[in-house]
């Protein structure tokens, strides 16, 4: 496994199976808990436990690209561009200010700017893609095709966001 200080962890395997972790990270960059209401409401949306869930991809020879930077922090799994994942629906951003349940994540005047926006994705986001590409091509040039797979989880009741039950 290689990990880095972008929040990568990479663990290579040898089949064409990619399995992506977007949403498993709590970590928080240093000095950004401050400026938060709450770091454990920085952490609420996470993806659970997901990484285990599919340990077993490990053992298929899968290879696996998760960050364990909190989604809090940066969202690497929606577009940089700030288009919805469903248009005219309530959705979170790329560098999130609300919970799913809509609780302000940062104090008052504490939430990020443009320019901050910006470092952070290059710091993370674009790591991680470009992590997930290289990854992709190298088992393409071995196989042809590859699978990509992302490993999500989400509450059961999320009513901002969808209507009933999940």
């Amino acid at each position: 496994m290689s990990m880095a200080a972008n929040g990568l962890e990479i663990r290579r395997g040898e089949t064409p199976l990619v399995v992506s972790f977007p949403h498993t990270g709590i970590d928080l960059p240093a000095g950004l808990a401050p400026r938060l209401v709450s770091p454990w409401l920085a952490r609420k949306d996470t993806d659970w436990y997901v990484e285990r869930l599919y340990a077993m991809a490990l053992e298929l020879g899968a290879t696996t690209v998760r960050t364990t930077i909190s989604r809090t922090v940066i969202d690497v799994n929606r577009d940089p561009s700030g288009v919805s994942l469903y248009p005219g629906k309530v959705t979170t951003a790329l560098c999130p200010t609300e919970t799913f349940d809509g609780e302000p994540l940062y104090r008052p005047g504490q939430a990020p700017d443009d320019a901050e926006i910006a470092e952070r994705r290059t710091r993370f986001f674009e790591p991680y893609h470009a992590a997930l590409a290289q990854e992709i091509e190298r088992l393409r040039e071995r196989y042809g095709r590859v699978v990509l797979y992302d490993a999500h989880s989400i509450r059961s009741r999320v009513p901002r966001l969808f209507r009933g039950e999940l």
